[in-house]
């Protein structure tokens, strides 16, 4: 009778497993390679199928057959966005998983791991906004992601706007900001970043620690999660981790905010140190609005996912 009873089990976990594993083939989740112009190779993750969306395929051309079959008529050619999402300083493109997971059935998502970070090239040059934004651009070049909806967090919202400087809007659809300012230093600022960057430097894996749990979350998360966070940021090389921050707190993009042409979402934790200059911030680009996040940490979209998930599949709706 026991044996019965386990050999039930075991074939309901193997019908669940094999079901896990249909529902990750289904979204296509697969990872790869792209080199930057200075040769750098820049690790992404992709899910979801090109063209999904409004009957397209890669490159904006309609799938064979979606014309008959009415997926899309000749009279409204047009093409749902991909969406890229690039993390923050030290952070890897799995942080966004909730976000690929809930995006792949619609849209084609691809997840950045920008240099030195996850597993891109650990490289000592570049590690300042424009050549990120470069980087951001070969991505976006060599997997055919035009029109694409930037999704830049922490350190990336200074990238996103650095790659708004030097390439425009033309291949973008839309741009979310997620928790961070367009550079510039504020008052009493300097003070605080030297201090980060002295405690990278003294205490790395104190800083490093303190950083993820305290900052990045102020909701209860998974400790198997956090360690492993944890030791995705020390992956990355000090002089690396530092030299990133030095280029961030050098970068200063804000007079190009009232120059922004495309629709704009902020996304701002209530209690980041920085609410009022992201307020500020996105005041100054045209027709954009705030998504203010209550009681979440700087990785809003992992405290709070399907807050996130819902603001970010709004904005996606309305550029439909």
């Amino acid at each position: 009778m026991k044996l019965a009873v386990l050999s039930s089990v075991i074939g309901i976990l193997m019908c669940v497993g094999a079901q896990a594993a249909e529902t990750k083939a289904a979204q296509g989740e697969k990872s790869g390679f792209v080199t930057a112009s200075d040769g750098a190779k820049i690790h992404y993750i992709e899910a979801g199928q090109p063209g999904a969306v409004g009957g397209f395929q890669a490159g904006g051309q309609p799938a064979p057959g979606a014309i008959a079959k009415g997926k899309v008529s000749l009279s409204n050619l047009r093409r749902g966005p991909s969406i890229l999402f690039v993390p923050g300083w030290t952070m890897p493109a799995w942080i966004w998983q909730r976000q690929i997971e809930y995006f792949s059935s619609r849209f084609r998502v691809v997840a950045m791991d920008p240099r030195c970070q996850g597993e891109s090239s650990r490289i000592a040059d570049g590690l300042y906004p424009a050549q990120m934004a470069r980087d951001i651009k070969s991505v976006i070049d060599e997997l055919r992601l035009a029109r694409v909806v930037l999704v830049g967090w922490s350190m990336a919202v200074v990238e996103t706007m650095a790659y708004v400087d030097q390439f425009g809007t033309h291949d973008l659809a839309g741009l979310v900001l997620v928790d961070d300012i367009a550079g510039g230093l504020g008052p009493g600022e300097a003070a605080e970043d030297i201090g980060l960057m002295k405690g990278v430097l003294e205490d790395r894996k104190g800083t490093a620690d303190f950083f993820v749990r305290k900052i990045q979350f102020h909701k209860p998360q998974p400790e198997e999660y956090i360690r492993r966070l944890i030791a995705s940021s020390l992956s990355v090389p000090t002089n690396s981790a530092v030299a990133l921050l030095v280029g961030r707190y050098a970068a200063d993009y804000n007079a190009l905010l009232p120059k922004v042409d495309r629709p704009t979402l902020v996304c701002a934790a209530s209690k980041t140190p920085y609410f009022d200059r992201i307020r500020a911030m996105q005041k100054q680009i045209p027709g954009s609005r705030l998504e203010v996040f209550e009681g979440a940490g700087h990785a809003l979209f992992v405290d709070d996912p399907d807050e996130f998930n819902t603001a970010l599949g709004s904005f996606l709706d309305s550029l439909e």
